[in-house]
């Protein structure tokens, strides 16, 4: 058995150029082993776990779509919004839903405290991303690049 204890783990964080989008994760999958880039499904894990903080104010990733993974989200602390394809819904400690391959999502933070969720994604390989508000792709095979019809930053459009 491997075990770890999260309250040990890094938390690395992120934050868009213009900081409309940040957030912070501890990657438990990949402390309990997980090579992400890994082709030998052994090495790769059926699923990645990530415990997942948005701070006040933020938004975790821009609106997107996963073209082959699942995620499903629980949320262990605080409250925000959630957008997908149907409008908004407000979300809180002890919420769990799940979106599938196909349905664009994305996750705020509209409250005064941090968002806090479990995060569990099947990452698929060759999943891609398509990003419905600005029409751009996130290719991930061989290699990920974001397109329309030539290289782009992450962000690009949605700032």
């Amino acid at each position: 058995m491997n075990k770890i204890n999260t309250n040990n783990l890094e938390e690395l964080s992120w934050s868009s150029p213009q900081e409309k989008f940040a957030g912070a994760g501890k990657q438990v999958s990949e402390a309990l082993g997980r090579k992400p880039q890994s082709m030998d499904l052994r090495e790769r894990h059926p699923f990645d776990v990530e415990i997942c903080r948005i701070p006040p104010g933020k938004i975790n990733y821009p609106y997107h779509s996963h073209s082959a993974q699942w995620e499903f989200y629980h949320v262990i602390s605080g409250q925000g919004i959630v957008r997908d394809e149907g409008g908004t819904t407000t979300i809180e400690t002890g919420d769990a839903f799940i979106f599938e391959p196909g349905q664009p999502h994305q996750i705020s933070n509209d409250a005064s405290e941090d968002l806090i969720l479990y995060v569990v994604a099947d990452n698929p390989i060759g999943e891609s991303c398509y990003y419905p508000d600005s029409k751009k792709w996130l290719v991930r095979s061989p290699e990920n690049k974001l397109i329309r019809s030539e290289a782009l930053a992450y962000y690009d459009g949605e700032e």
